[in-house]
């Protein structure tokens, strides 16, 4: 391998063209071809970062040694799994598979062939995780709430394996025990699969995480809050602000102890580059990435438990 890392980005459609301006912006990258079954769409992005188009990934195999994948998640199983058998290292975009089996499968050949396998949980590089985990101690409880406006564009899945999905990821890997029991309950409104989501993760360690997702909301929203034995903790992803309040030395007026109040505010940082980063870094030293094959299977998992669950009601 040379000193710069041949990559390619295949699917260059809304969130595909970020993936080819982060690595057409990285000094250890040369961004060798861009792919999109619409080579017109693949010709545009190729031009503006000066670089070649094709229609069809096996067309490039031979010339990378790394791809991001942002296709529809029907395809993920299939192209992956094509791409790591030719010794290539991935970055798929969330969710990793359809199913657990194939994110199985695809992360015993990452293994077999010695290849980076990381899932694209975009929210892991927020910086308000930053705080969260500074400030985090034992959580007993979590909400998230996670609401945005409806489009269109990501109706091939439902809310779950669009929006919550980032959320169960962040929550398995803060609470850090397996999961003991979901419940959950949700329904369609505009499409025809789950809008509305709302679930309920018991851990073995006796925590309790409270995870609601909508994309029919009039708004946008993206919060956690975690609650501790003396503590409450609450991150504003989209406003970049973590909000904490513990309880005091003294006491007040009434015999209770007093509450301490402090925020602090986090730059609005690109957390796509850092991702991808991430993913360049992993290739070139072969250290695992921040969210591995695994990570994205465990999200996964209990994402289709959700959905599974919610689906016999509807």
């Amino acid at each position: 391998m040379s000193n710069l890392l041949k990559v390619a980005v295949i699917g260059v459609g809304h969130l595909g063209k970020w993936h080819a301006d982060k690595y057409a912006a990285c000094a250890d990258c040369e961004l060798v071809a861009v792919v999109d079954n619409d080579i017109d769409v693949a010709r545009e992005i190729a031009q503006k970062h000066g670089t070649r188009a094709n229609a069809d990934f096996r067309d490039i195999l031979a010339d990378v040694d790394a791809v991001s994948l942002v296709v529809p998640t029907s395809l993920h199983y299939k192209i992956a799994r094509e791409i790591l058998e030719a010794g290539i290292h991935c970055l798929i975009e969330k969710p990793v598979t359809e199913t657990v089996e194939e994110a199985a499968e695809l992360i015993e050949i990452a293994k077999r062939k010695q290849l980076i396998l990381q899932v694209g949980h975009i929210e892991r590089f927020n910086s308000v995780m930053i705080g969260v985990e500074e400030e985090l101690d034992s959580p007993q409880f979590i909400e998230s709430t996670r609401l945005a406006p409806f489009s269109p564009r990501a109706t091939d899945v439902s809310v779950i394996l669009d929006l919550m999905i980032h959320d169960i990821d962040i929550i398995l890997e803060l609470v850090d025990s397996p999961v003991q029991h979901i419940s959950a309950s949700g329904l369609s409104v505009l499409s025809d699969t789950i809008d509305i989501a709302n679930a309920r993760i018991e851990f073995e360690n006796g925590c309790v995480a409270n995870v609601t997702a909508n994309r029919i909301s009039q708004k946008r929203e993206r919060k956690l809050r975690i609650f501790h034995k003396d503590a409450y903790l609450s991150a504003d992803f989209q406003n970049k602000i973590v909000a904490i309040n513990r309880k005091g030395e003294t006491d007040n007026e009434v015999g209770i102890k007093n509450v301490e109040h402090y925020e602090r505010q986090f730059d609005d940082n690109d957390a796509l580059n850092l991702e991808i980063l991430d993913f360049v870094n992993a290739v070139k030293t072969g250290k695992q990435p921040i969210i591995n094959g695994e990570a994205g299977k465990r999200a996964l998992e209990a994402a289709i438990q959700i959905t599974s669950l919610i689906t016999r009601t509807l």
